[in-house]
Order: C-alpha cells, then structure tokens, then sequence
C-alpha cells in the first residue's frame, strides 16, 4: 500500500474520531428520543464539548428534570452551575425529590445551597425523612435540681431541614448545644428532682417553648427524653465542704488568738521583771542615800537605829502573821 494511502487513511480515521467526539450524535439522538427536538440541539453538545463540560452530565440531567415534571430547567442553567464548580447530580437529584414531596426548593435555591458546601441531596432527603440527633452524643448532661440532687439526662431530638435556612445556618452542634442548654436549664428551675423524674415530658416542653432552631438549618419536631438518673447529691456535699471549710477557718482564728495571748503572757512576765529590776535599782540606792545622808548631818545614828528597830518590829509582825495562818492550813497536811 503506497504511503500517501496510509496518510490519507490515518487522517480520515483521525477526523472520524475527532468528530464523533466533537459531535456526540448518540447523546442528541438519545435527547431527541427523550425529549424530542428543541430542549438539547447538536450546536449545544458541541459547545459543551468545547467548554470543556461533559455532555453526558447535562443530558442526562436535563432528561430527568423534564420527565419529573420540571421542563423550566435548561442546559445552559446545568452548565453554568458546572463551570461554578456545582455538583449537577445532587443539584437535580434534589430538585427531583423536592418536586415529589412538594417541597418548595427552587433551582437558585438549590444551586446556591449546593455551591455553599452543603449536601443538598442530604438536605432534602432529611425534609422528607427527619433525622434523630442525640444530645449529648455521647454520655449524659449532668444537671442538679434546687434541691441539690443531681440528675443524669440523656434526650433523642426529632429535626427535619429547614430549606430557607441552609444558607448561612448553624448545623448539628449547634442544636446539640443549645438543647443541651436548655435542658439542664429546665432541671436546674425545678425545686426537687422528684417533679422532674414524674413528669419528664415537662422538661420537653420547656425546651421546644425556647425556639431553640432559630437561625439553624433545621426545624425541632420534637425532644424526648431518652433516659434520666439520679446522680450524686451535690447539695448535701457542698454543704459538707462548706462546714468543713468553716471549721478550718475557726480552727484558725483560735490558733491566732492563742499566740497572740502566749505572745501578750510573754510581754507581760517581760514586763514584770522589767519591773522588778528597777525596784531593785531603787533599792539599791537607798544605802546611797544614807550614806549621804549621814554626811550631810541630815540623818543621825540615833535616826538609823530607830529606823532599823523598825524593821526589825515588822519583821516580827510579819513572821507572827505567818504563824498564824499555818493552823489553817495544818488539818489537811494532816489529813
């Protein structure tokens, strides 16, 4: 086979297959088929494929929407979300579900829920079917009555989406957190825990009169508590602490005041010898003073004599008055 043949033939082959690529007759067959002419036309697979978007994604979705009932959808519509990065099967997927289960969720609606982030697929699959969240997620909210006993909770939340507020609304922490809020709220305002453990239902209704899904992506249905224990009584052990740091306080202030009086003993028996030792000071200035006193003449030997006889008398005085208190105290020596 000469060589410009086999040129020829690779060219040929080599078009055959750029245009079939180019131009995807089985998709517009297939639209035309579903849909008949006018939705999809070959100029518009064409520029998909030139736009570098995949034909099959589009048709494929813009045949689902018109046979669930939704024809306003275009294909220009379904590549613009994809050029924006848009996920076209869970947008038209929802768009179906939403149009069976009369739910209002327009296509700028569904686009923008779905470019923020948001599984919007999953989103309306929970409008139709609710989902239960559990708070807490793990373990028990622990909360006490007035009455100082604690109460172990454990609640199951019913929710659905709430389409409008997906944009910019807060998600399952949220709701876990201010459910949580809200229950041990209701139970920190009951005066006993007995009231609570009779009527559970009570703390339901407190926490659904708060409007807890206020700019949320979802809607409470309902708050049923799943479980509830007594714990500990938290009233009577704070007390015990209480009373025991109390006693530490007291046990204190006396070990202040008993140093503060052995330090007052201490001065005083300071104080007293101080005292002593200038009574001694002074005593010892008597001789002193008589010996100038004899030499100045204004004391005589007769005045020294007298003075020491007078001594001498209370002296006396003095022993007889011992004598006479020791028969008091005889008997019981005795005894």
């Amino acid at each position: 086979m000469p060589v410009a043949s086999i040129i020829m033939l690779s060219l040929l082959l080599l078009f055959v297959v750029l245009f079939f690529y180019f131009v995807p007759l089985g998709l517009w067959v297939q639209s035309v088929v579903s849909l008949g002419l006018g939705p999809i036309s070959i100029i518009d697979l064409i520029r998909m494929r030139l736009r570098k978007i995949t034909p099959r994604l589009i048709v494929d979705g813009v045949i689902n929407l018109h046979k669930a009932g939704l024809p306003s959808i275009s294909t220009d519509m379904l590549e613009t979300h994809q050029l924006a990065g848009g996920q076209v099967p869970n947008v038209v997927i929802a768009l179906i579900a939403a149009e069976k289960a009369n739910i209002g969720l327009t296509f700028e609606t569904a686009t923008a829920i779905d470019l923020a982030g948001r599984d919007i697929q999953q989103a309306v699959e929970t409008s139709v079917y609710p989902k239960v969240i559990d708070v807490p997620l793990e373990g028990y909210l622990a909360a006490v009555a007035k009455d100082g006993i604690e109460l172990k909770a454990r609640a199951r939340v019913t929710v659905r989406t709430n389409i409008p507020g997906l944009i910019g609304g807060a998600t399952d922490e949220t709701i876990i957190a201010r459910v949580g809020e809200g229950i041990v709220s209701a139970i920190g305002s009951s005066d006993t825990y007995t009231t609570v453990l009779e009527n559970p239902d009570n703390i339901s209704k407190a926490v659904l009169s708060k409007g807890l899904d206020a700019g949320t992506a979802f809607e409470i249905l309902s708050i049923d508590i799943a479980d509830l224990d007594v714990g500990k009584n938290i009233g009577a052990s704070l007390q015990a602490d209480q009373a025991e740091a109390d006693l530490r306080v007291a046990q204190a202030r006396a070990e202040t005041r008993r140093a503060m009086a052995v330090a007052e003993e201490q001065e005083m028996k300071a104080r007293t010898q101080e005292m002593q030792a200038t009574v001694v000071a002074a005593e010892a200035e008597v001789p002193k003073a008589m010996a100038q006193a004899f030499r100045e003449g204004n004391l005589g030997i007769f005045d020294y004599y007298n003075m020491q006889n007078i001594k001498a008398d209370t002296g006396m005085r003095d022993s007889i008055s011992g004598m006479g208190e020791k028969p008091i105290e005889g008997p019981e020596e005795n005894d």
